[in-house]
């Protein structure tokens, strides 16, 4: 059984958060419920429990202070927030987990697939990597965790040069000639890069604008980026880019 803690200032959420954990993930034993950042500290050193699903505003203390009070995670974080989409943004440059209210039982059903499979606290580069993210609420953030098959590499946004879709993968092709091979779709590392540096020019690709050499028009056109990679653009993307391009 995963022991998990529910922390929220809101009853109403810790009630429906309990009825959708004992309804849809019964591999998880709720083994406390707090109102408060302050109870919530005292419960996870009473109960050690393996996930605390934990709000992030909360008056007096909020989610994000009361992990600064651990030197270090022994357990894993599903944030619920209602934030807005640049701070869920930041989730997912952090590759941490996070339940956006109201929750919906698939999404937690998958949350929990997620952390039965890693079984392993977040490390306090994502947790910092999430602060300063949420923080400054900028549309990109500066780094993103890149999840491979053994760990994660984090990486600058401005390194990546463009992302091309390999069936159920994605590489990530970066300054300086390295490929990272991560285990998300492109359409997955398109939201998460979604903003006014990285357009999807075609179904395999999805540039950063900010490191574009040239667009030669043509048959159909394509791009070429600085480190000389040669990019197809769709012809349903074009006029769209072409609108873009023209800004610079």
């Amino acid at each position: 059984m995963i022991k998990c803690i529910i922390i929220d200032d809101e009853k109403n959420c810790i009630e429906m958060l309990e009825w959708l954990l004992k309804t849809y993930a019964p591999s998880v034993s709720i083994v406390a419920m707090c109102n408060s950042a302050e109870k919530g500290i005292e419960e996870i050193k009473k109960h050690r429990p393996d996930v605390v699903f934990l709000d992030i505003e909360m008056p007096r203390m909020n989610g994000f202070d009361m992990l600064e009070k651990f030197d270090k995670l022994f357990f894993d974080v599903v944030f619920t927030t209602a934030y807005d989409k640049f701070a869920i943004k930041a989730f997912k440059y952090s590759a941490l987990n996070y339940l956006l209210k109201p929750i919906d039982p698939d999404d937690l059903k998958e949350t929990i697939r997620r952390i039965e499979e890693k079984g392993s606290a977040p490390s306090k580069e994502q947790i910092d990597l999430l602060f300063e993210s949420v923080r400054q609420m900028k549309p990109t953030p500066q780094r993103i965790a890149l999840t491979t098959g053994d760990g994660m590499i984090f990486v600058t946004t401005q390194d990546i040069i463009y992302c091309e879709a390999e069936s159920n993968y994605t590489s990530v092709v970066l300054s300086g000639g390295k490929r990272i091979v991560v285990s998300k779709v492109l359409k997955d590392i398109d939201e998460a890069l979604s903003g006014p540096d990285f357009f999807r020019v075609h179904n395999s690709f999805l540039i950063n604008l900010n490191r574009i050499k040239k667009f030669v028009r043509g048959e159909g056109g394509y791009i070429v980026m600085d480190n000389d990679s040669t990019i197809t653009i769709s012809r349903s993307r074009r006029q769209e880019f072409m609108d873009m391009f023209a800004r610079f």
